[in-house]
């Protein structure tokens, strides 16, 4: 009968034997190996644009919307050399508006897909006026920039939406301005349009905006 001794010596032996190494996990296939790599580098929007102010990557890029798929098909659709059109296609495949794959070059539309989506992006929202109403937004969006008139509207239903908003954001209710101070608020807006602060001025007191006494201006608590 073994001892006690002679069994763990026994485990230690069976514990001292390399084990067989685990089976590696079989290759990816193919297609996944060949998926192309996620782009990770910012959108060049101008670096994109600046590739076509060279001709012959503008004609190469046009050889390959047409259907050229090879390089051989591109010299020969370009009249370039193989040197021109290689040096060419390099620069397009490297900003991505032209990828290879298994049917040979073609456009690359993600890239471009990509761009498009980083301009809509980086838009600045509309500038909002205030007004409660999308009609009178696109009124004020069109004569009325930064805080400027660009011009006052030839139609009447217009003027009356602009002169309204430069009422409300240039003199509080009921409070009293010397006419010095009603010009000078005025011209601020008048700077880099084709009407004077005078007409502006006028336009405000007709359409009650503006209640002069004595060459003091207020205006009404609820202008007309």
């Amino acid at each position: 009968m073994p001892t006690d001794r002679s069994t763990e010596r026994a485990s230690d032996q069976r514990a001292e034997q390399p084990t067989a190494p685990a089976p590696s996990a079989p290759p990816a296939p193919s297609a996944e190996r060949s998926a192309p790599a996620e782009r990770t580098e910012p959108v060049d929007l101008a670096g994109t644009v600046g590739l076509f102010a060279e001709e012959s990557r503008a004609r190469v890029f046009a050889a390959v919307v047409l259907g050229a798929t090879t390089l051989a098909q591109v010299t020969e659709q370009t009249g370039l050399s193989p040197k021109q059109a290689t040096t060419a296609l390099r620069r397009l495949r490297d900003q991505g508006v032209i990828a290879e794959g298994a049917d040979g070059l073609a456009v690359g539309y993600d890239r471009f897909r990509e761009l498009a989506r980083s301009v809509r992006e980086s838009k600045p929202a509309a500038e909002s006026y205030g007004s409660g109403d999308e009609q009178s937004e696109t009124v004020l969006r069109t004569f009325v920039r930064d805080g400027r008139l660009v011009r006052l509207p030839a139609q009447w239903e217009r003027k009356l939406v602009v002169l309204r908003h430069i009422a409300e954001r240039t003199f509080e209710p009921g409070v009293e301005y010397p006419e010095r101070t009603v010009n000078e608020k005025l011209r601020a807006w008048c700077e880099d349009a084709p009407v004077d602060h005078v007409t502006l001025r006028r336009y405000l007191v007709d359409l009650h905006h503006l209640h002069r006494r004595v060459g003091v201006y207020r205006r009404p608590a609820a202008a007309a």
